[in-house]
Formats: C-alpha cells, structure tokens, sequence
C-alpha cells in the first residue's frame, strides 16, 4: 500500500517556458501533496524551476524540437525530480562560483548555486545527448503519535 502523496508523474514538455512553468506547478503540487512546509517547500520548488529553465535555456537553446523530460516522485522518503535536456551537454564543475568577488554582480550563473543550497541531493549526469540533473529532498519523518 501506497503512502499518502507518494507516486510518480512523467512528463516530456517543449523547450518553452510554458514547459518551464508547468513542471514548476507539478513541483508545487508534489511537495504540497507530500505535506512540506511553506518554506522548504517554496525553496524546493525555486530549484526544480531553476533546473528546468536550465535545460530549456542552456540545454536546449529553446529548440522547439527537443525535449524536456522530466520525472517527478515521491516514494515515501524523499522527493526525488529528474530533469533531462536534448542539448550539447554540461561539466558542472566548469560553471563559475557565483560567490566569488568577480562573479558577484553577473546577471547569470546561480541556478546551480540555488539547487545546491535548497536540496539535499543534486546529482548531474551526461546523458547522450543532454544532461539529466537529479534533485533529491528528503522528508521529515512524520511525528509519531502515542
């Protein structure tokens, strides 16, 4: 039997930000759903945001024919968003700190940094073509009542 919230939707969406929009909503939805507070739950979904304008920006180059698949889960433990694009690919470590003196001013370069700092996991993975970002929040256990 099945958890309260817990269950699994796919999604394969254009490069737009409508796209952008609509897996911004689903994140919502699932975190709402699995109980999250306003907070936690507000900075989850600013990440999976930031990571789907990733892939429809800088993955896919707005190209209207590649894809955005997106899997969004919730198994129980832990909200897990998977993120892939169609594009040239990316090295993470190759993208510029965001905090550093120089960087401090750029318009650009913290979606990564925001993803770090709000999930518990973020995994990148090259994917032939494209890159797929996970994203891993863990839920709290739930209070257990005597």
């Amino acid at each position: 039997m099945e958890k309260p919230g817990t269950g699994r939707l796919q999604l394969a969406l254009s490069s737009t930000m409508d796209s952008v929009a609509e897996i911004e909503a689903a994140a919502e939805t699932l975190a709402a759903n699995a109980g999250m507070d306003e907070d936690t739950r507000f900075g989850f979904t600013m990440a999976v945001r930031e990571a789907a304008v990733n892939a429809v920006l800088h993955g896919n180059e707005y190209d209207p024919a590649r894809k955005v698949n997106v899997r969004l889960e919730n198994n129980g433990k832990s909200l897990i968003v998977s993120i892939a694009d169609e594009g040239h690919g990316l090295d993470p470590n190759k993208i510029p700190d965001p905090l550093a003196p120089e960087n401090l001013l750029r318009g650009t370069g913290r979606g990564i940094f925001l993803m770090r700092s709000f999930m518990d996991e973020v995994h990148f993975r090259e994917s032939h073509p494209g890159t797929e970002v996970t994203l891993v929040k863990h839920l709290a256990p739930a209070a257990e009542t005597s």
